[in-house]
C-alpha cells in the first residue's frame, strides 16, 4: 500500500521512520518532506494546502493513506475534502474531519466542549474586541498570573502568561486591538494560571475506541533551567516519572472516556490521534489543550518506544478494531534533543552547512526538521532543524546518548539544550 504522509518536519520524519519499517507499506511520500525524510520515502513537491493537487497526486501515485502532520491542514478540512470525493472517499485519513478539527483549531470551543463534558481544565472566559471594556473588568479581579490565549492557530506562540493587571491589559490590546497574531486573535481566552508539571497524553481513536500511547514530557523554553521565550519545543521524555497508574487511571475516567462520549455527542467525525496536553496538579489532572495530531518533538521521543507496527495499529483504525489491538511499548526510557538555529526563536540565519551527522552513534536516531540540501550540501532551513532521540535502561543514560550526539551535529550557531530531563530527576544544569 502507497502511503502519503503530509509535513515537513521531525514529526514527519519519524512518521516515515516507523511507517518503513511494515511489511505493508510499499511506498512512503512525504509532501514537502525535508533532506532526511528522503531516506525513508520520496519527497514530493505538492501544495499541501491545495486540496485539488494533493487529490491528483493522490490518484496519479495510487495513495490508500494519508497521515497528516501538521494541524492547519486538519482544520482547513482536508478529511471532508477527501471523504466528500466518490472516487477519492476509499483513501483513509489519519486526522479528524474539520468540525473534530476545532478541538485545536478554536481555544473557546475546546474550553466549551470542555465545560460540556466536565472535563477538568482551568476557568476561563472568552473575548472579542467589541467585550474589551468587560474583559478589561474581567482582569481586574483575576488572580495573577494569569494566561491570554489567542483563539485560532498561532503556530504556538499565541499564548502570554501575563503577571499583573498592567501586563495583562496590555496583552489584552496587543492581540484584540493590534492583531498581533492576526485572525488567530480576533478572540482570546482568558483563563485562570495552574500550578504545577506538565505531560503529554497521546491516543489514536475512531471515536469510540482508543488506544493509549506512551506519554511525553516537552520542553517549550529555549533557555536551560525553563527560561527564556517559548518555542516550539526543545526536548522530550518518554516515559514521564509521575504518570503513575494512578494519576493514568484519573486520566482515562476523568478526560479520555468523557472525551470520546463528547465527541459521539456532539458527532465530531473523529479518525485519528488526539493529543491532551496535561496538568498535574498537586496529583490531579487538569486539561490544558488538545490538539488534533501528533506533536512534535514528542512523536520522536514515543514513537522509538513503540514496538507494534504502526501501520497495522492504522489498519485496526480503520477497521474498527482498536478495541482488540494490542500495542507493545518498549520499557526503556527515550529522550529526545532538538538542534536548533542560532537566534531562533527569533531571528536565525538559513543556508549554514551542517556537519558531524556521521559521528552519532548508530543506535541514536536522527530525525530532520528543518533541513535541505544545496548542491550536494546538507544545510540548515529553518528555526527548529535535527532531533536526536536515545534510548536507556535509565534516563540518565538515555540523556547521557542524546546529549553526546547532539554535540557531535554541529554548524555554525547551533544551539541545544543540555538539561532536557534534568527536573524530572530533581537537577537543573
Amino acid at each position: 500500500m502507497n502511503v502519503l504522509i503530509i509535513g515537513s518536519g521531525g514529526r514527519e520524519h519519524a512518521i516515515a521512520w516507523k511507517l518503513s519499517q511494515s511489511e505493508y507499506c510499499d511506498k512512503i511520500f512525504v509532501a514537502p518532506g525535508n533532506a532526511g525524510t528522503a531516506q525513508y520515502g520520496t519527497t514530493a513537491a505538492v501544495d499541501v494546502h491545495n486540496f485539488d493537487e494533493l487529490a491528483k497526486f493522490a490518484t496519479d501515485f495510487n495513495i490508500m493513506m494519508i497521515v497528516v502532520g501538521p494541524e492547519n491542514t486538519l482544520v482547513e478540512g482536508i478529511h471532508d475534502y477527501f471523504q466528500g470525493s466518490e472516487y477519492l472517499k476509499h483513501i483513509l485519513v489519519i486526522g479528524p474531519k474539520k468540525a473534530g478539527a476545532m478541538l485545536e483549531g478554536s481555544k473557546d470551543f475546546c474550553k466549551a466542549f470542555f465545560q460540556r463534558y466536565n472535563i477538568p481544565t482551568a476557568a476561563y472566559q472568552t473575548f472579542t474586541e467589541d467585550t474589551f471594556a468587560q474583559a478589561t473588568a474581567y482582569l481586574r479581579s483575576h488572580t495573577f498570573p494569569a494566561v491570554l490565549k489567542a483563539d485560532g492557530l498561532a503556530a504556538g506562540k499565541g499564548v502570554i502568561i501575563a503577571q499583573d493587571y498592567d501586563e495583562a491589559v496590555d496583552a489584552l490590546e496587543d492581540m484584540l486591538r493590534n492583531k498581533r497574531f492576526g485572525a488567530a486573535s480576533s478572540k482570546v481566552v482568558i483563563e485562570e494560571y495552574l500550578e504545577g508539571i506538565e505531560a503529554s497524553v497521546f491516543i489514536l481513536t475512531d471515536g469510540k475506541d482508543y488506544v493509549l500511547l506512551p506519554e511525553a514530557k516537552d520542553y517549550k523554553r529555549i533557555g536551560e533551567g525553563d527560561t527564556g521565550l517559548n518555542t516550539g519545543g526543545m526536548g522530550a521524555v518518554s516515559p514521564v516519572p509521575f504518570v503513575d497508574d494512578v494519576f493514568m487511571q484519573k486520566v482515562k475516567e476523568r478526560v479520555i472516556e468523557p472525551t470520546i462520549r463528547g465527541m459521539q455527542e456532539d458527532k465530531l467525525e473523529y479518525t485519528g490521534f488526539l493529543f491532551i496536553g496535561l496538568m498535574n496538579v498537586k496529583g490531579e489532572p487538569y486539561v490544558i489543550e488538545y490538539n488534533v495530531r501528533l506533536g512534535d518533538p514528542e512523536t520522536e521521543a514515543i514513537l522509538p518506544r513503540i514496538k507494534s507496527d504502526l501501520f497495522e495499529l492504522f489498519r485496526a483504525l480503520h477497521d474498527h478494531k482498536l478495541s482488540e489491538f494490542k500495542l507493545e511499548i518498549d520499557p526503556r526510557t527515550a529522550t529526545t534533543v532538538f538542534l536548533v538555529s542560532g537566534g531562533y526563536p527569533e531571528g536565525f540565519e538559513k543556508g549554514k552547512e551542517i556537519s558531524g551527522l556521521e559521528n552519532v552513534p548508530s543506535d541514536v536516531l536522527v530525525f530532520h526538521a528543518g533541513t535541505k540540501r544545496v548542491n550536494g550540501k546538507l544545510v540548515n532551513n529553518g528555526g527548529r532543524v535535527i532531533t536526536v532521540t536515545a534510548l536507556g535502561d535509565t534516563m540518565e543514560e538515555a540523556l547521557e546518548k542524546a546529549n553526546a550526539a547532539a554535540a557531535a551535529i554541529t554548524w555554525q550557531d547551533r544551539y541545544y539544550r543540555h538539561d532536557i530531563g534534568f527536573d524530572l530527576r530533581g537537577t537543573l544544569a
